[in-house]
């Protein structure tokens, strides 16, 4: 059923997008009377598709093979490769008929409505549900970090001040571009003395490897057991535990596998210590379990006001079956009029917009790894297996800018290559002739299959951790 919730969040937010895309190129085409014989969502290949019906001259429809969507302009050389077309005199309908100027707003509009929408997108999103920040300076317990933040030198406890020598205001900030991208400065305070760290370049290869749950988040007091669980039950962990997801416990108690039920833990006790230890902070009863794999442990408890110690057997995974609920660390929302969310949409557009940008370039450099490219699988994942409205849209909205950025790429079959092509023709006064389009064409599709493959690939080999 998880996978089910992914893909269909991923197909939906997809769909939308590539429609509005496609009805970018077929507005402009339509504006300077040019004819559009196909309107597609997902690709009819091979002639398959799911249905279709006609308006006019043009035939809308969805096809089979769920990869994007396309327009089909008269007289173009695009994914169709209607060579035949071409070689008939050209009409005054035809894409080839028109100026360049004109044939080049019709390649940018589909890149310029996935940046109009995603702005929208960010727009609504603000004026809807506002921001939520957890507060830096609340933070009095410092940090717990992952395998990511102590590999940078982070120390639990640790309070972060600054980046880059700019105050950290919300928690938040060490999650955006400006750290993940590496290179940055983190002042921090540690037993009241400050002192900088460096993000390496190679954060975001991590972040990739690990998930962004391994850095670095905020440290939590721990509080009453909430349930106890089979440690099947249990998700893997990196260190981090920002929030703690609630696991069902079966009512017949033969049917519950988990060390803690065995050693006699109950819904509502309290942990004390473990092995002697006294357990204040989430991270130190994970830190004090985990590392005892395999052996028996000692935990004292509190129950109806009696102090108790129990005896369970840690599991070969560091777990015992609890859940400990944590207090959630201070956070303030910020609600925004709908002029005022405005601005904020256009900022957090041009924000995603830049950082696509940063982030193919350390890749053409070799400052980051390709093994960050990701397919939908990767895609439908980030979704996650559950829908809500505010992430759904959010995430919607910077896949709208990615793929204006990508759209904009100088690869042949992408709108970037026809720009590209067209600005090489307005400077030689000619366009550029139709076997050398045919044959850029074919080597587009190439360069695309094989970044597809590719990214397919990465996304695969990471669900078994390779």
């Amino acid at each position: 059923m998880d996978g089910l919730i992914m893909a269909g969040q991923l197909l939906l937010g997809l769909s939308i997008l590539v429609i509005l895309h496609e009805l970018g190129h077929f507005l402009a085409a339509r504006a300077f009377g040019i004819k559009v014989e196909k309107f597609y969502l997902f690709f009819d290949a091979w002639g398959f598709k799911l249905f279709s019906f006609k308006v006019g001259d043009t035939e809308y429809g969805v096809g089979w093979l769920p990869l994007g969507g396309y327009v089909k302009i008269s007289g173009m050389i695009d994914e169709s490769m209607d060579t035949e077309q071409l070689a008939a005199p050209a009409q005054p309908w035809e894409f080839r008929s028109k100026p360049a100027w004109q044939r080049l707003i019709v390649m940018l509009g589909g890149i310029i409505v996935n940046v109009i929408v995603g702005i929208v997108i960010f727009w609504m999103v603000a004026f809807k549900y506002g921001d939520t920040f957890i507060v830096n300076d609340k933070l009095t317990n410092g940090v717990n970090p992952g395998i990511i933040g102590k590999q940078i030198g982070l120390q639990t406890g640790d309070r972060i001040l600054a980046v880059n020598g700019q105050k950290l205001v919300y928690f938040d900030e060490l999650l955006s571009s400006k750290v993940l991208f590496g290179g940055s400065k983190l002042t921090i305070s540690r037993e009241g003395k400050a002192m900088d760290l460096r993000v390496p370049e190679t954060v975001l290869d991590s972040v990739s490897k690990y998930t962004i749950k391994s850095f670095v988040m905020p440290r939590m007091v721990a509080k009453k057991i909430d349930s106890v669980a089979s440690p099947k039950d249990l998700q893997p962990s990196l260190g981090i535990f920002a929030k703690i997801k609630a696991i069902f416990v079966k009512p017949e108690p033969v049917k519950i596998e988990a060390p803690a039920y065995e050693a006699g833990f109950k819904k509502g006790d309290s942990i004390l210590a473990v092995n002697g230890k006294n357990i204040r902070f989430f991270d130190d009863f994970t830190t004090e379990v985990g590392a005892k794999a395999g052996k028996t442990i000692s935990v004292s408890l509190l129950r109806n006001g009696e102090v108790l110690n129990l005896h369970p057997k840690v599991s070969k995974d560091g777990t015992i079956g609890l859940i400990i609920p944590s207090v959630p660390p201070a956070s303030i929302n910020l609600q925004y009029g709908f002029v005022e969310s405005f601005s904020i949409g256009i900022n957090k557009g041009w924000s995603s917009f830049k950082d696509n940008a940063k982030g193919i370039w350390k890749m053409i450099t070799g400052k980051l790894s390709t093994r960050n490219i990701s397919s939908p699988i990767g895609i439908a994942s980030a979704y996650g297996s559950t829908f809500e409205w505010e992430r759904f849209w959010s995430l919607t909205g910077l896949i709208s800018m990615a793929l204006a950025f990508m759209n904009l790429l100088p690869i042949p079959a992408l709108d970037g290559g026809h720009v590209v092509f067209l600005i090489v023709e307005m400077i030689k006064g000619k366009p550029l002739s139709d076997k050398f389009m045919e044959r850029a064409q074919v080597v587009g599709f190439v360069i695309l299959l094989c970044l597809m493959v590719y990214a397919f690939g990465n996304d695969i080999l990471k669900k078994f951790g390779i």
